[in-house]
């Protein structure tokens, strides 16, 4: 059986990985888990917390101790004692608030930055097809707000419950030693309380889990609007970006707002019964007060310990709210977790040493979703070296088969063969370690010139870097930026043009060193010039390489040793250049119809010829 495990990760993320993957059992329990490293710390807040919120239960019998000294007339030394002991003791609750508050704050960042370690390195370790159906605004924000939420739940509100209960259960326990008789009002509240409770729990929960959902939709429309601020410029289109936010944001308060509303009902309610219990307390005592039987320093502590109970108890109501609000965040955290990659290495796997480089397509179909192929009975043999290029109408499925190769994608019919090897039964890191892929959009980092370069191979020396620079035809141009290779680059390579990101990209596939290079329409967006320099970048680049060639402009075609034609996922044709054109089938109608056309009008003449297929 194929062992589901994650590939291609950094050693360093190795344990996060393996915690990622070993989490099993109900929510509660693995949230408890993110608090097993840090028990010491969260050990000593508990005391700090059992400090403040226990001592806090001394405080009524003390003012009522003061009360019943005033009001008799007390010698003053008596009140003075009291009162310093009064002050003695908030200050010990002080400490063990400040103790609780830092050491929690400390053991929260912790926890966050171990969740969005794991949760990160899952995303970049899933595959493909799960990026392409998210957003990356979603995939965000449960990176940023989820996270923060679930990491509230397990240190703000859990110990929130704590102090409440700890508030609760003693105020009620020294209400019993001081009059058995008051007990019974706690009682005939409790079941009252338990069941409102449950009937807020599960709504909070739902409608909590709808806000975080539209607080993602958001989000992913913030970040599609600034990561394409160009084209939103250019099309003028700032005020209806801002409306489509605004509408998303409106969801937000609307969602948000029915949250407030249910966590106010709760509130609300359990406020009610805990005060209205004071109220209780307050004409049971009142009452034992005018017939004598009660001093007023007794009175006093009991209605502090009414108050008390009553407070603890909506602070329960509050956070046990809180608590299943976040539940929401928690299970969209966990569903990222939870979700495992579809292209995983094989157990055992073959081993993949240096690479000749023949590919071998057999029977090769492939669909993105069940009954629409986009790839049909492709056999195709490249031998090691060899230069393929391959053409064809937009939608034809040349893209799709240049991503098979490295398992970006896996086939769902036939088979691929590196070296007659399938690829597999072999892990993904060996396999894309010698296979290279340059697109047609170069994809940059925000960083310096010389962090993308060596994007390509970490532990390239500066020789090797430079050299590879000077073979993309990038080393000139890189070396009149203001800090030469340590220049900032900007959000996706900004800075530079687009002739210049992608010769930056040819030298850190140059730096790669591969055995298979991919180049998927790597000219098409570029002007003459840019096109004659990258051109011969990937000239230099080619050599020795096996590699295929993803190309609408015909006339980069030169350097390929054979042409595969595809058509509606077929392959349709094969030979070539001149084979292909004197067999006047689709390519030499491409091929004329480009060649007549305007440069501006190659794509619409390809996908106007795409009319060919096989019967």
């Amino acid at each position: 059986m194929t062992q589901q495990r994650i590939a291609s990760v950094p050693a360093e993320a190795g344990e996060v990985v393996r915690q990622v993957r070993g989490f099993t059992g109900v929510p509660w329990r693995r949230l408890l888990a993110y608090l097993r490293p840090h028990l010491l710390l969260f050990s000593l807040a508990l005391v700090g917390l059992g400090l403040s919120a226990g001592l806090g239960l001394v405080m009524p019998l003390l003012i009522g101790r003061i009360t019943t000294v005033v009001v008799a007339g007390g010698d003053m030394a008596n009140l003075d004692r009291l009162v310093a002991g009064l002050l003695a003791l908030f200050a010990v609750m002080a400490l063990g608030s400040f103790l609780q508050t830092y050491l929690l704050g400390v053991i929260g960042e912790r926890i966050v930055a171990t969740m969005r370690a794991q949760l990160f390195v899952r995303l970049v370790t899933l595959s493909l097809d799960f990026h392409v159906a998210k957003r990356v605004g979603e995939l965000i924000s449960r990176l940023s707000s989820d996270v923060t939420q679930v990491r509230t739940m397990l240190t703000q509100t859990v110990t929130d419950l704590l102090s409440a209960t700890i508030g609760l259960v003693g105020g009620v326990v020294i209400l019993f030693l001081l009059s058995p008789s008051l007990l019974l009002i706690v009682l005939v509240l409790a079941p009252a309380l338990i069941a409102v409770a449950f009937l807020f729990g599960r709504p909070l929960q739902h409608v909590s889990t709808e806000v975080q959902d539209e607080i993602a939709r958001s989000t992913t429309t913030a970040e599609e609007a600034l990561a394409g601020i160009r084209v939103v410029k250019s099309f003028v289109r700032e005020d209806w970006e801002a409306a489509r936010y605004g509408a998303d944001l409106s969801r937000v308060v609307s969602r948000a707002s029915r949250l407030a509303l249910w966590r106010g009902l709760f509130a609300s309610v359990m406020t009610f019964l805990g005060f209205g219990a004071v109220a209780l307390l307050l004409w049971y005592t009142g009452r034992q007060v005018v017939e004598g039987t009660l001093t007023v320093g007794a009175l006093t502590s009991f209605l502090l310990y009414g108050v008390t109970i009553a407070a603890n108890l909506a602070s329960i109501a509050g956070q046990y709210g809180q608590f299943r609000a976040g539940t929401g965040a928690v299970q969209r955290v966990f569903e990222i977790l939870d979700t495992r990659p579809t292209i995983v290495d094989p157990s055992p796997a073959v081993e993949l040493p240096r690479i000749a480089g023949a590919i071998e397509l057999e029977s090769v179909g492939f669909a993105y979703e069940p009954g629409r192929p986009v790839l049909t009975g492709i056999d195709l043999s490249v031998a090691p070296g060899e230069i393929l290029a391959l053409v064809g109408p937009s939608g034809s499925g040349k893209t799709t088969l240049v991503n098979l190769v490295p398992r970006l994608w896996d086939v769902t019919e036939g088979a691929i063969r590196i070296d007659g090897v399938d690829i597999r039964d072999v892990a993904v890191h060996p396999l894309r370690s010698q296979i290279a892929l340059v697109p047609q959009e170069a994809t940059l980092f925000g960083g310096t010139v010389r962090e993308n370069i060596l994007y390509g191979r970490l532990d390239a020396t500066e020789a090797e870097m430079v050299a590879a620079a000077r073979s993309a035809n990038a080393h000139d141009f890189i070396a009149a930026l203001p800090q030469g290779y340590d220049t900032l680059l900007g959000d996706r390579g900004s800075r530079l043009s687009g002739g210049q990101r992608q010769r930056v990209a040819i030298a850190r596939a140059i730096l790669k060193d591969p055995r298979i290079l991919l180049l998927d329409e790597a000219t098409s967006a570029l002007d003459n010039e840019s096109e004659r320099l990258v051109q011969d970048a990937l000239d230099r680049l080619m050599r020795g390489r096996t590699t295929l060639i993803v190309a609408h402009r015909l006339s980069t075609l030169k350097a390929a040793h054979r042409i595969a034609v595809l058509d509606a996922g077929w392959l349709v044709e094969l030979g070539t250049e001149a084979d292909l054109l004197a067999r006047d089938g689709l390519y030499a109608r491409l091929h004329r119809m480009q060649f007549r056309a305007p440069d501006g009008l190659a794509d619409q003449a390809a996908t106007a010829a795409g009319a060919a297929r096989p019967a």
